[in-house]
């Protein structure tokens, strides 16, 4: 986050360089760069004549090459974007030739999405010394929550904690799936207001007391009353509650929690960074330990993936979802 916030910075005191290499599995960051550079490098005037915008899976490295060496048109400079430029893994390497010695003139911008470079080869090295290299990479849960809360407060919001957990828990990590959802909640709040588990629940669907992260807590305080509620709100809301994805969530909760038995240092701090959790869930974690010995979380993994297996129709006859909750709830409390 520091990092593709330094770009711009830079970018915004004049230090503009003639590559941009964008890399790596976050879309989102790379989007946000591109973007940045498309809308303020030139000119409204200058745009029409110096801005292009090419795609990975329908040109060549020559191609690019071709117009990234052309002078501009009445500007200082011109931008050339290649998006999708991951369609160009094969053939990327030769690029490298442009850039030992690149038209100072022209910006460009490599958007090389859920891909790396290699390090030990000639382009990553060569770009490196004259222009940008970024890799966008997942962030984890914990730092969510983190870009949240800053995404939010630089647009006049703030969010609860809370909230922020039910969103990430919900939409998972994915920044740009977020950030759609953050735009519909800013456009129904008014400004200078903190976001709550209610205004999630009233714009965006999620329930603030029936959801996967709720039945979570629920599990590890083998709060059964609470548990059998939630599991029998998602049985009769299949569609906004999916088997596969509180499955998938369980099995990451109690395979950290496997995790955590294995450790020796149990302090807060240490387990957040170890289960790469937010602090906020370490209380959950220690709970949970007290309820599930490490032998009990082992068997509980193993009956997560018989059920992860069951409702994908391995091994089994169809079974509704109604039934497979039942399943869960009895095999894991």
């Amino acid at each position: 986050m520091d990092e593709a916030l330094q770009i711009v910075n830079d970018i915004k005191k004049g230090a503009v360089k003639p590559i941009y290499f964008l890399y790596g599995e976050e879309a989102y960051f790379i989007d946000k760069i591109s973007s940045y550079i498309a809308d303020n490098v030139l000119s409204e005037e200058e745009k029409g004549f110096n801005q292009m915008v090419l795609y990975g899976k329908d040109v060549s490295i020559d191609d690019i090459v071709g117009n990234a060496k052309r002078y501009p048109m009445m500007a200082e400079k011109q931008v050339v974007i290649v998006k999708e430029a991951q369609h160009l893994s094969r053939s990327i390497e030769k690029l490298t030739a442009y850039a030992e010695n690149p038209q100072m003139t022209t910006v460009l911008v490599i958007c090389y999405k859920y891909n790396k470079l290699d390090k030990r080869k000639a382009l990553y090295k060569t770009v490196k010394k004259c222009g940008v290299l970024f890799e966008s990479k997942k962030l984890y849960e914990n730092q969510v929550t983190e870009w949240l809360r800053k995404t939010l407060l630089s647009s006049g919001y703030s969010i609860s904690h809370k909230a922020a957990i039910l969103l990430v828990e919900y939409l998972g990590t994915d920044l740009g799936k977020i950030n759609n959802e953050l735009v519909k909640l800013k456009l129904a709040l008014p400004e200078k207001r903190e976001i709550t588990p209610l205004d999630i629940e009233q714009n965006i669907g999620i329930s603030k007391d029936y959801n996967n992260f709720e039945l979570k807590k629920a599990i590890g305080e083998r709060n059964i009353v609470k548990a059998t509620k939630i599991v029998n709100y998602f049985a009769q809301n299949p569609k906004d509650n999916p088997f596969v994805l509180t499955v998938t969530l369980l099995q990451i909760f109690f395979s950290q929690l496997l995790q955590y038995h294995g450790l020796r240092d149990h302090s807060p701090k240490n387990v957040a960074s170890s289960l790469r959790i937010n602090p906020y869930f370490v209380g959950e974690f220690q709970t949970a330990a007290r309820n599930y010995p490490m032998k009990r979380v082992s068997q509980i993994i193993s009956s997560l993936r018989e059920l992860d297996m069951k409702s994908k129709g391995v091994g089994s006859v169809k079974i509704s979802e109604a039934d497979l909750l039942k399943e869960l709830l009895v095999k894991v409390i």
